[in-house]
């Protein structure tokens, strides 16, 4: 008997399955346009069809997965335009969390941001892309949860459950000067929250996510250059 039959009940069950799906489609172990077979990942989680089933269900409503009736389930591989599409929400929703918690005054969020910003000065001075690229992730999510807003947190995490955003940061990283100035927006950002000036903080964070989207555009532009036949 598996580890998840063990555990506990269906609903149990199922909720692994969901955590464990989710988990690997984000982090990339299943990447974008892989397929998904029900047999497969039963077998795989010891489990019967139905949570794996119910999980692939779930999944789609987050729009993760892909099911296609009489042809299959795929990891959700998105187009130019839902990725520029998930970005003006993504603009959206930080700028907000971004006055939010300009309002909320000298909370525990905002040590750990500039212990964030110390860090990341150090990656970009180091030429750390990758390091950098986790930082990058920590300081926006450090964002969210500083906001204290529960609806908010909730968009916001199957809005970026949709994006392949570990990649998606390295790709824009990659430009040219990229990261300098991006550290240098998290700087603008924090200072104008620590001065409680949300309406600035909410503008220079919907600017610096505009940007990001720029270089990220950019940088899948040439990603497809490079792999046109010469």
């Amino acid at each position: 008997m598996s580890q998840l039959t063990r555990e506990g009940g269906g609903h149990s069950v199922r909720g692994r399955v969901i955590a464990e799906l989710r988990r690997r489609i984000i982090s990339g172990d299943l990447p974008a346009g892989a397929s998904l077979s029900e047999v497969a990942l039963a077998e795989s989680f010891g489990v019967s069809r139905t949570p794996v089933r119910e999980a692939l269900k779930q999944l789609q409503t987050e729009g993760l997965v892909e099911i296609r009736p009489r042809v299959g389930t795929f990891v959700t591989a998105p187009s130019r335009r839902e990725i520029a599409e998930l970005f003006e929400m993504k603009e959206l929703l930080e700028g907000a969390a971004a006055r939010l918690l300009a309002q909320r005054g000298r909370v525990p969020e905002l040590d750990r941001l500039e212990e964030n910003l110390r860090a990341a000065d150090a990656a970009v001075a180091a030429d750390d892309r990758d390091g950098y690229a986790r930082l990058v992730r920590e300081f926006h999510d450090l964002l969210i949860t500083g906001a204290d807003n529960a609806k908010l947190a909730s968009h916001h995490r199957i809005l970026m459950n949709q994006l392949p955003y570990a990649r998606l940061v390295t790709t824009s990283l990659s430009q040219p000067g990229r990261a300098p100035l991006s550290d240098r927006d998290h700087h603008r950002v924090l200072e104008l929250v620590t001065a409680k000036d949300g309406d600035s903080a909410e503008r220079v964070m919907r600017e610096h996510v505009r940007a990001s989207r720029r270089a990220l555009m950019t940088g899948l532009d040439t990603k497809e250059r490079a792999r046109e036949p010469h």
